[in-house]
């Protein structure tokens, strides 16, 4: 199969690797030091106290490329509207765009029965650039469980899990999942299909609090949930996203504290909202806190707590410089 893994960071550095390893066609699109490291070098991947090394094409061109069978897009979401234009190249009629970005995903209501179907989130997809650009009908959702960073570039040191849930929009396991699944199981990737919506949920639902008091507060994860008053907040949030979700069908298939005391279990952890505010770079505020507020205000679900905390933290990234609604470009990956 041919894959195009598109923002190949740490996340698409891992999966480039392991695909490329495991005998696919596969292309990273990445830029700067990081590529440049990779044409002349290949790609390093430090994984279980060894080195591998693979040589897929790596380019930030994507007019070399061609059709693809797959995309897969590892940026923060913030950034994808301004790849939508560029990687027109790599889609064929057939293509499947694979969107393994963080929080609410701007498809979120593609074929969804009810009133709301193929409701557009103008806070994801402004303008609609990713609706009419890539389209929901190519779209295979991704959950990743994956920890890794880009240690020097050109070298990916993966941390911890290796689990990338998939899922069609539609809930059904079409050939074009299962086929990407077999892939990527054969690559060392642990790879479940199920309701993609109810697993976003699951992963959201933490970030959505943990992310932005973790900016606000400077704190890491257990720190955070170690606290009574800062663990109280959160547990607000998260019951307030879990009203909003449910108003939209989605189930959660774990309570509320076993979700806290997993993600407390984590210990000493800045999350990727604090380390991006400390290096000034786009914060993933809008996917991760801004959507759930707007599909709230959707089904009349109030959520006030959520409401002030993104006020916050929305005011502390505009301070930073760390807001992407300044920004032109892509930037950062998943």
């Amino acid at each position: 199969m041919r894959i195009c893994i598109y923002g190949a960071g740490a996340i698409g550095g891992y999966l480039g690797v392991q695909l490329s390893l495991a005998g696919q066609d596969v292309t990273l699109i990445a830029r700067g030091p990081h590529l440049d490291a990779m044409r002349r070098h290949g790609v390093r991947l430090l994984l279980d106290g060894e080195e591998r090394v693979a040589h897929p094409l790596c380019t930030d061109d994507p007019a070399e490329v061609g059709p693809q069978d797959y995309v897969i897009i590892t940026l923060k979401a913030h950034s994808v509207p301004y790849i939508v234009e560029p990687m027109q190249p790599l889609l064929g009629p057939d293509t499947a765009v694979v969107m393994a970005t963080n929080g609410v995903p701007w498809w979120y209501f593609h074929g969804v029965e009810g009133p709301w179907r193929d409701r557009r989130l103008e806070s994801l997809d402004p303008g609609g650039v990713q609706w009419d650009g890539i389209g929901p009908e190519r779209v295979i959702g991704c959950v990743v469980y994956a920890a890794t960073e880009v240690s020097e570039p050109g070298v990916i040191r993966h941390l911890k899990y290796n689990r990338f849930t998939l899922g069609e929009p539609s809930g059904e396991k079409t050939e074009r999942v299962q086929r990407l699944a077999r892939a990527l199981i054969e690559a060392g990737f642990r790879v479940p299909i199920r309701r993609i919506r109810d697993e976003m949920w699951i992963k959201l639902w933490g970030n959505l609090a943990f992310n932005p008091i973790s900016a606000l507060t400077l704190e890491t994860l257990g720190t955070i949930a170690g606290d009574p008053d800062t663990r109280a907040v959160a547990k607000t949030m998260m019951l307030e996203g879990q009203a909003v979700a449910e108003a939209l069908g989605a189930r959660f298939s774990i309570d509320i504290e076993r979700r806290i005391n997993g993600i407390a279990a984590v210990g000493e952890h800045r999350t990727s909202m604090l380390q991006d505010l400390d290096k000034g770079r786009p914060m993933e505020i809008d996917a991760l806190v801004t959507a759930v507020q707007e599909m709230g205000r959707m089904v009349d679900v109030p959520t006030p707590a959520i409401d002030v905390v993104l006020a916050l933290v929305r005011q502390r990234a505009r301070v930073a410089g760390a807001y992407p609604d300044a920004v032109t470009g892509f930037v950062g990956s998943n």
